[in-house]
């Protein structure tokens, strides 16, 4: 069934989700940290700006991108004549692109995770002479552990599932950056349902898997903790 499907879009799409999903752990958590620890004005102004790509339109997301890094772009320009690096109609694009939109999950939730957490236990150890960067990584993040994977599990679906950020700074070049989303798309729009219908189970049966197991990983982790 599978033998003359073109799976490179699969690929590239589960390529572009690991790798937004590691981006968005590596921004995120820092952000949620300073914004469940800060009242000031600047804080909630950031916390209402990094919300934005949950209630836009993708399609606007990826504009507003294409506006930032786009070759006509100031930062485009530099990259390419200093570097050679063009983001747009790129794998990279498309991490980035997927990158924006999954970010607000993980920062939301691993938000919730240190705003829940036990003071009391904190202040112990920096009463005990614990340095804040240690306090941070061996209590702070072990502690807020199941609320931070909770934001991974939602960061790695919606990268993975994006399609209209993507495919405004991506594009749908086949081989290179179409990923599965924009496939099926593409595969409707040329009036070809079966292979529409192929790529969907795909999709769909990759995706159970990989949230079955990240759930799965999720509950060992906690009961382990318990």
């Amino acid at each position: 069934m599978f033998t003359d499907i073109n799976l490179f879009p699969l690929f590239l799409s589960l390529k572009v989700a690991t790798t937004a999903t590691v981006c968005t752990i590596i921004i995120g958590i820092p952000l949620a940290y300073y914004l469940s620890r800060t009242k000031s004005r600047f804080g909630d102004f950031l916390d209402t700006f990094l919300t934005l790509p949950i209630v836009l339109p993708p399609t606007v997301l990826g504009y507003y991108l294409l506006v930032l890094l786009g070759r006509q772009s100031t930062i485009g320009r530099f990259l390419e004549e200093q570097f050679g690096i063009m983001i747009v109609f790129t794998p990279t694009g498309a991490v980035i692109a997927a990158t924006v939109v999954a970010l607000p999950f993980m920062i939301k939730s691993a938000k919730a995770a240190f705003t829940d957490l036990n003071k009391d236990v904190i202040y112990a150890a920096q009463t005990l002479g614990r340095s804040d960067f240690m306090v941070f990584w061996t209590i702070i993040i072990p502690l807020a552990w199941p609320g931070i994977l909770a934001g991974v599990t939602l960061a790695f679906a919606r990268a993975l599932g994006d399609f209209g950020a993507t495919l405004m700074v991506a594009g749908s070049i086949p081989n290179e950056t179409m990923t599965m989303p924009i496939a099926i798309y593409d595969a409707l729009l040329a009036g070809n349902r079966s292979l529409a219908n192929t790529l969907v189970f795909i999709m769909t049966c990759v995706s159970l898997i990989i949230l079955y197991a990240i759930n799965r990983l999720e509950k060992q982790m906690v009961k382990g903790r318990a």
